[in-house]
């Protein structure tokens, strides 16, 4: 591997908003029915989508929506309304899948995932994030034969690479790792309990630190009530964080569909690992 991704100059830190979906799809896929005080997942679609994309409108970058197929099929008006105001849709599994899946059952569910949200929003999808972390190089070549051109799933580095899955001359994916812990709200919410103010200052702090090193920052953020960022002073929170970015020099903001197509444009700048 080399030793650093070259980004130009122009490129000074490049941001990525990947909003994780995350709706009723998360209780059902573990058998629980999505009422009561398991309902959380049903705001994502009625309040914390529409405000997640009325604040990254207003100020006027684009982001990412991984959608999981169950819920694309319980709002496809929802789903279809992020892809009008431009904003990009990914996969995101179809339950939210929690548990082992053998190939066939995930060859089979990913098939299914791409064909509803193709559906839905009337083009190709181009990038998927693991629902629970799970994959493998046959999830690569599904991902890959199905026209994917970016995964973000991994947790093992800091900047964007080209993952290679398999021997042949085409079997790489771009890989946009997304860091789970300190750059997503799940753990501050869910966990710590953190008061949004707290996090916004964590969150700043690590991007002076990316900015000034690595220069690549991917937020991974939920639409949900409960342990999600959908709600009014959370996503307040991630609007105060992006008006801090923005602040700085040569901070550009993408969603991962443009930002993978940048990266296959420009193959010699990113560093190559393998699953073997």
């Amino acid at each position: 591997m080399n030793q650093r991704t070259n980004l130009p100059e122009d490129m000074r830190c490049v941001v990525l908003i990947g909003i994780d979906f995350d709706g009723p799809s998360h209780e059902v896929g573990r058998g629980i029915a999505p009422l009561g005080k398991h309902s959380w997942g049903n705001y994502s679609a009625r309040c914390g989508v529409p405000r997640h994309m009325d604040m990254l409108d207003g100020h006027g970058i684009k982001g990412t929506f991984f959608v999981p197929g169950y819920d694309a099929e319980r709002h496809p008006d929802t789903i279809a309304r992020v892809d009008q105001r431009n904003f990009e849709v990914a996969a995101h599994g179809y339950l939210h899948e929690a548990w082992e899946l053998g190939l066939e059952e995930e060859e089979a569910l990913l098939r299914k995932t791409d064909r509803i949200l193709r559906d839905v929003i009337g083009k190709p999808v181009l990038g998927w994030r693991s629902p629970s972390g799970r994959k493998s190089d046959r999830t690569m070549a599904v991902l890959k034969s199905m026209g994917y051109i970016y995964d973000s799933s991994d947790k093992d580095y800091d900047r964007p690479y080209r993952l290679r899955f398999g021997k042949g001359p085409d079997d790489v994916i771009v890989e946009l790792p997304n860091n789970t812990y300190s750059l997503d709200d799940f753990p501050f919410y869910k966990f710590s309990h953190t008061p949004p103010s707290e996090v916004l200052g964590q969150w700043k702090s690590e991007f002076d630190a990316i900015y000034g090193h690595d220069r690549f920052f991917v937020m991974s953020l939920h639409p949900r009530a409960g342990w999600g960022s959908g709600t009014p002073s959370r996503t307040r929170a991630l609007s105060d964080l992006i008006t801090y970015m923005k602040g700085h020099d040569g901070v550009q903001f993408m969603d991962y569909r443009t930002f993978a197509q940048w990266c296959q444009q420009h193959r010699d700048n990113l560093e190559e690992v393998s699953f073997a």
